[in-house]
């Protein structure tokens, strides 16, 4: 009997929580090619197609649905195997620094495995924007950073790609103008320059009629219906859905996340790091 390999079930997770096979290799830093060839490795082993022609873009057929709770519990079980080992000796204190993007989804479940298996491990989390973060790690004040990512940088353990959509209120917005509202975080902040970049290729007419430095009055911005905004599905929750069509709007580019590990950071800072790019992205938006 053949087994099923974690790193093939990882990579049909990443099919399945990104919806192609073309975002699945980025998100597991693959080729397009090489996905391919493990999906039909996957299908080898379970003995019939889990993936099937479903228009342009491929679903999952009744095997590949029936494989996804199992894939997620083989590689629960795998993750709290590895976890256990580490943290069974570990000691010491982790500072973690994130954007309250993963913050809101994601991270909470990943921080209490870790904490549940390093038991003598203090962690300190602290929520913020990405450049504060940055420059927290940079001064030695964080071990560990999740924060969006400009361009590649040396102390990076791990890359998370999500889509930028646009966001509004499930009730719409409270009124229909010429021009766009926008709610846009203060300057600098990567979402941002993407929105005003993707609407001006565009020729949308747009105008910003809330700014905020923090997430939570954006959030309040947009549930309001006074605008909407451009950020990854994690932000889609508490009456925030994704824009109607209808509104014609420009498509955005992937968001990246960089995992950054301090140069220097204890061992179980190291195991964090590792949890995180194996897990984060698997975990997938809450809705």
């Amino acid at each position: 009997m053949e087994t099923l390999d974690p790193d093939l079930l990882r990579t049909f997770l990443a099919f399945v929580d990104s919806g192609s096979l073309a975002q699945a290799a980025a998100n597991v830093g693959r080729s397009p090619s090489a996905v391919t060839a493990q999906m039909q490795r996957l299908e080898e082993i379970v003995g019939e197609p889990v993936l099937a022609p479903q228009g342009r873009r491929r679903g999952l057929t009744p095997a590949g649905e029936d494989l996804v709770g199992h894939a997620r519990r083989i590689l629960a079980v795998h993750r709290e195997a590895w976890l256990a080992l580490k943290g069974a000796r570990a000691a010491g204190r982790v500072a973690i620094g994130t954007t309250q993007d993963f913050a809101d989804s994601g991270l909470p479940d990943l921080l209490r495995a870790f904490a549940s298996s390093h038991p003598r491990v203090r962690i300190e989390l602290r929520v913020g924007r990405s450049a504060e973060l940055a420059q927290a790690l940079q001064a030695g004040s964080l071990d560990l950073a999740i924060v969006m990512r400009q361009a590649a940088v040396p102390d990076e353990v791990g890359v998370l790609r999500e889509p930028m959509i646009w966001l509004c209120s499930n009730k719409g917005l409270a009124s229909r103008q010429e021009e766009l509202p926008l709610a846009l975080l203060d300057p600098y902040c990567g979402f941002r320059e993407a929105a005003l970049a993707a609407l001006d290729a565009a020729g949308r007419r747009y105008r910003i009629a809330a700014g905020s430095a923090s997430l939570a009055g954006l959030r309040t911005a947009v549930n309001a219906g006074v605008a909407l905004t451009l950020r990854t599905p994690r932000f889609a929750h508490s009456g925030i859905v994704e824009a109607p069509r209808e509104l014609g709007l420009p498509p955005a580019p992937m968001a990246e996340f960089a995992i950054r590990l301090r140069a220097g950071a204890d061992a179980p800072a190291g195991d964090l790091a590792t949890l995180l790019g194996g897990s984060l992205a698997l975990s997938g938006p809450l809705g």
